[in-house]
């Protein structure tokens, strides 16, 4: 019989797996406590009598998620993990730093169907969906390494958060539980590059999450070249659902800008992009393009960038300029990964 991964069940299953091993419920709750607590074995459980965790470790384990690799800028104290599942699949996750608190950058897929064509990750493929216990594992896993509380979670690693939506939403849920490590709702972020039904979907689902479209292009003549995904819903149909979002939730939402120069970061598209999304409770978050082998993508330089951020400005935009982290540890979504399964090192 193959072991399934503790971090999998919320506590009513656990309880069902703990009564089918002949003991009572209490003792779920004692599982629990400790898994949340961090415990990485159920030897390390000792106020279960031996015999019980003989039973458990024939058919649960823990999350079971190694590290593999590390790496630590230099810069800003990002720290970019490169781990393995039981079945050998490789994911990656980020630690930020910031004054604020440390933020985790979470994995939802192994891979990404979405196919854009500046994304690291999209030259792979997919190869699953992450479970919401394997989402579970990163967190536990860096934060143990860190040993520092992580208050912030951001879904915008590897893969299409609502492409595995089932997953993703029962992961947050149980981030959000006050006997697991009750992160608030309002600092979780999901993005998505533009899944209107589910974006609709999660409209109703109550939980007031930080929602981020990867929009990257002001029409869909030029999202269409550079993100698949845009054959299927146009821009307006994006902007219509993040309306709904925005009425439901009360949360304002971010769109996502990686300028390519030449491709979208012209005066035209700035302008076009402002007055396209006017009037929304929004933000931009402007990106500095990652170099992909293979993509024949430049990204912009810093003058155009400002001249890009400028124009929102004056639209009444509110417009950042995302800062850099990680740059010099390949902390883009994806690059070490790549790096990692092209290698004799490691094989996905």
């Amino acid at each position: 019989m193959d072991k399934i991964n503790v971090l999998d069940f919320d506590i009513d299953q656990l309880k069902t797996v703990i009564n089918e091993l002949g003991e009572p419920d209490y003792r779920a709750k004692q599982v629990w406590e400790w898994v949340y607590n961090g415990a990485g074995r159920f030897d390390e459980m000792t106020n279960l009598p031996k015999s019980f965790r003989n039973l458990l470790n024939s058919r649960l384990y823990i999350g079971d998620i190694r590290i593999a690799e590390k790496l630590v800028s230099g810069r800003n104290g990002t720290v970019k993990y490169l781990l393995v599942l039981p079945d050998g699949k490789v994911i990656e996750s980020v630690l930020m730093k910031y004054r604020y608190g440390n933020s985790a950058c979470l994995s939802t897929q192994i891979g990404c169907r979405m196919g854009c064509r500046f994304c690291a990750s999209a030259k792979l493929g997919i190869d699953r969906n992450l479970t919401a216990g394997e989402m579970m594992a990163q967190f536990i896993a860096m934060q143990k390494d860190c040993g520092e509380r992580i208050s912030r979670v951001v879904l915008m690693g590897i893969g299409e958060p609502f492409d595995n939506y089932d997953e993703v939403v029962r992961f947050m849920r149980r981030l959000n539980q006050k006997d697991t490590f009750g992160i608030s709702y309002r600092r979780m972020t999901v993005s998505t590059c533009g899944l209107v039904p589910e974006i609709n979907r999660f409209s109703c689902e109550n939980m007031p999450v930080n929602l981020s479209i990867s929009l990257h292009a002001p029409n869909d003549e030029i999202r269409r070249r550079i993100m698949p995904v845009a054959a299927r819903y146009s821009i307006d149909k994006i902007l219509s659902a993040c309306n709904i979002y925005i009425r439901k939730t009360g949360r304002r939402v971010t769109f996502e800008y990686i300028l390519i120069d030449g491709v979208n970061d012209r005066d035209e598209h700035a302008i076009e992009l402002a007055e396209r999304i006017s009037g929304l409770l929004c933000h931009v978050n402007l990106i500095a393009l990652n170099a992909v082998e293979g993509a024949d993508y430049k990204r912009s330089g810093r003058e155009r960038t400002e001249a890009f951020k400028d124009i929102l400005e004056r639209y009444g935009i509110p417009v950042t300029v995302r800062r850099e982290l990680g740059d010099d540890i390949s902390a883009s979504c994806g690059q070490l990964r790549k790096k990692s399964i092209e290698s004799d090192g490691m094989v996905d």
